[in-house]
């Protein structure tokens, strides 16, 4: 077989011009290398080998033909023609001949983990960027993997995103790929850069964008990067935004693991001075090469700086269109996608719901994925609450050239569905009323309408036990529940009925099937912020005062210390099972719920917990938070101990610790002048507590009474670098301006120290 016959082709043997070959991303890499750039070694699955995959099934027909049917404005049967062309190309597969070429172009790099990309051949050209549209894989390992996941990126040449964005940029040809397999980079540091300010169009200036661990979280939106802004004349740094950056995917033995960054890790610079600049020098070189602006993915290993694709960017020069200016600004953010465009607004949390979208209306979502590409082409303009100007988001709105805001954060709370807004992509805020005239906005309910609400480092969240007010206090500016109790749901689903007597009568089905009701009412109106649920904390008084109760709970001189938390559940596993049983069917319709173990005393309690939690259904399922309530004093020397147990978070139950710590029943009239959360000693071990959840990589918050009461607690807390603080909701606003003065002292003080 000659050189221009062979199916797998080296990167070295690629060029720019070879985008009918190996695709435009395959092209890119192997022009970079040419150019002397940083790339990783790999090689190139042909579109040709796509080609003949399919040919060889005899499927390619049936392909066409499927695609010629497709109506991409109806998501139903999109979905169904998408589904029904991926099963032909699963049901292709690898021909023995392409098998072979593919494993032992793998065993040339060393048969080592592998990152397997897509690369259409229509992709990263200079109209179209495919940005995140075709699927890509890390940290795959082993031959069999490997062919699988091949197949998997020729299938997602059919799904739903792909298919619409071809129809949205009049792209007829048949849809070829090829795929590009090239060594791991297991990065500490990664991100974007733009050779040209995407947003002004001015070449003068280059921008950087970054966070840590792999590339993926800046490109995905899922956490706000630092962005760096360069001269190029010199070069010479011109500003810095830190984003915060609450976590990162780090390449593991297992594959990816999401690791949560503790406080100061979260605001950390990711490039020093030094390393930008370095970065700016090689794009500056690698646009020179090119002839023209690029699209840049860097990564960094130790000191390494590797480039990991380059492409044009798309979506300069688009029109600078100023609005008419309005005296109220609802919700600000970073300015993604230039333009002025007014409409309806329409909240969605979930791709799924596209269909709900009018045309003409302003798309507001938490954060929008390729998935969300079928709804976006129907908007007005997009507004996200996550994201940096590199995500997926900003990307395609830039390519469709819809206005876009991203990073607003409050977004989904504070617009609601049908108020008429304008959105300025270039100033990064969306105002109220019409661009071209004044329309009167219908009335929001005390809780919603407000000024724009100021961004925190400190996560505020509230405490909830019922669901009847959820919705009203959702469109309030909390960041999610920090602490749901469950006993009064657990009374009024029951009717006042212990559990164990519905268990006694074989109607345990009941417990779960009410409890998950009343779940899914707080879970719906929060998602997809966290709700964190702490599971039933009755002490042995309050179970034998419902029905049927007497029993089955034993008489205890001092109940507040007694058969209660985390030592009950070990000792009555069945009916904590029925607990976690509604759990799990609440998270399968709303994954923000998240499970807190309460009164945990002692390390062996807590495992047998644990245990018990990932043999449920609800342990299985993926995203899952583990956190403890840290009540009893022996947590402030046990935390390291919880963590390697599996726990990702601690709640500091103020109320139960200071009494423990003082010694003094907090529900004594008599000695009520003792109980004191400001205590020094109770002070010390919550500092203590906290510092330990820093040291141990994982989140602190902390959801007793004090910083409801006394906004000078929750200043208190924030000095000591607490996560979050979770507070009843009339006391939001004023716990949230006493944390905003609170961190401006604390930088003010930082920068006196330098």
């Amino acid at each position: 077989m000659s050189q221009d016959e062979r199916l797998v082709r080296s990167l070295h043997d690629i060029r720019v011009g070879d985008v009918t070959l190996a695709g435009g991303k395959g092209a890119n890499l192997g022009e970079l290398l040419s150019a002397g750039a940083p790339v990783p070694p790999g090689f190139v699955i042909t579109s040709g080998a796509f080609a003949a995959a399919l040919e060889a099934a005899g499927v390619r027909d049936d392909l066409r033909a499927s695609a010629r049917d497709v109506d991409v404005d109806d998501p139903a049967t999109l979905a169904a023609a998408a589904q029904r062309m991926q099963e032909l190309v699963h049901k292709a597969g690898v021909p023995r001949e392409l098998h072979d070429e593919i494993v032992r172009a793998y065993a040339g790099l060393g048969s080592g983990r592998v990152a397997v990309l897509s690369s259409a051949t229509a992709e990263d050209s200079a109209g179209t960027s495919f940005a995140g549209m075709n699927e890509t894989y890390t940290n795959v390992t082993g031959d069999d993997e490997l062919l699988a996941r091949v197949v998997d990126c020729w299938a997602s040449l059919y799904s739903p995103r792909v298919v619409a964005y071809r129809a949205t940029q009049q792209i007829a040809d048949e849809p070829l790929l090829a795929v590009v397999v090239q060594t791991m980079v297991p990065s500490d540091r990664s991100g974007v850069m733009f050779t040209t300010d995407p947003t002004t169009g001015d070449d003068r200036h280059l921008v950087i964008e970054g966070a840590f661990g792999l590339g993926e979280v800046v490109v995905s939106g899922s956490v706000e990067p630092d962005t760096y802004v360069v001269d190029k004349a010199g070069p010479r740094l011109l500003s810095v935004h830190v984003g915060v950056k609450d976590f990162r995917i780090v390449s593991g033995a297992q594959g990816n693991e999401r690791q949560q960054l503790t406080f100061e890790e979260a605001q950390r610079r990711v490039l020093d001075d030094e390393t930008v600049l370095a970065l700016a020098q090689l794009g500056a070189r690698i646009a020179d090469h090119y002839g023209a602006p690029q699209d840049i993915e860097w990564a960094i290993v130790g000191d390494k700086i590797w480039i990991v694709q380059s492409r044009p960017i798309t979506t300069l020069g688009l029109a600078d269109t100023k609005p008419e200016r309005h005296d109220e600004v609802l919700v600000a953010g970073l300015a993604a996608a230039p333009g002025v465009a007014s409409g309806p607004v329409r909240v969605l949390h979930d791709p799924s719901e596209g269909s709900q979208l009018r045309l003409g209306e302003v798309l507001v979502a938490p954060m929008t994925n390729p998935d969300w590409l079928p709804a976006m082409r129907h908007a007005a303009a997009l507004v996200t609450d996550g994201g940096g100007m590199t995500c997926h988001a900003a990307v395609v709105a830039r390519e469709l050239r819809l206005p876009c805001i991203v990073g607003a954060r409050t977004a989904t709370r504070l617009l609601r569905n049908g108020e008429m807004v304008t959105v300025d992509g270039d100033a990064g805020e969306v105002l109220a009323g019409q661009a071209a005239r004044a329309v009167a906005v219908p009335a929001l309910s005390p809780a919603v309408v407000a000024t724009t609400v100021e961004p925190l480092a400190t996560k505020i969240y509230v405490n909830l036990a019922t669901p009847q007010h959820a919705v009203e206090v959702a469109a309030a500016p909390v960041d999610g529940v920090g602490l749901l109790r469950a006993e009064m749901m657990l009374t009024e689903a029951l009717k006042g009925t212990h559990p164990r007597e519905l268990i006694r009568r074989g109607d345990s089905g009941s417990f779960v099937s009410a409890m998950a009701a009343s779940l899914l009412e707080i879970t719906r109106a929060f998602a997809p912020r966290p709700v964190v649920y702490r599971s039933i904390d009755f002490r042995t008084n309050e179970f034998r005062g419902l029905s049927g109760g007497e029993a089955y709970e034993p008489v205890e001189s001092n109940p507040m210390i007694g058969y209660r938390g985390c030592y009950r559940y070990v000792c009555e596993p069945d009916l904590f099972a029925l607990e976690l049983d509604a759990l799990a069917r609440v998270r399968e319709e709303t994954p923000n719920l998240h499970l807190m173990i309460p009164f945990v005393r002692t390390a062996w309690e807590l495992e047998a917990c644990l245990e018990a939690v990932d043999a449920s259904s609800l342990g299985r399922q993926r995203g899952l938070h583990r956190w403890v309530m840290a009540e009893v004093p022996s947590v402030v020397y046990r935390i390291r101990d919880y963590v390697g147990l599996g726990i990702d978070g601690v709640s500091i139950g103020s109320n139960d610790l200071t009494q423990l710590m003082l010694g003094v029943d907090r529900d004594s009239e008599v000695c009520s002048e003792l109980f004191d959360e400001s205590d020094s000693a109770v002070l010390a071990a919550i500092r203590d507590i906290i510092d330990a959840c820093h040291r141990s990589g994982i989140t602190s918050s902390l959801c007793g009474q004090a910083p409801s009461n006394k906004p000078e607690f929750a200043a208190q807390l924030v000095d000591m670098g607490i996560t979050s603080i979770s507070v009843t909701p009339d006391a939001v606003d004023r716990t949230r301006a006493a944390v905003a003065v609170a961190e401006k002292q604390l930088l003010v003080r930082a920068a006196r120290s330098r």
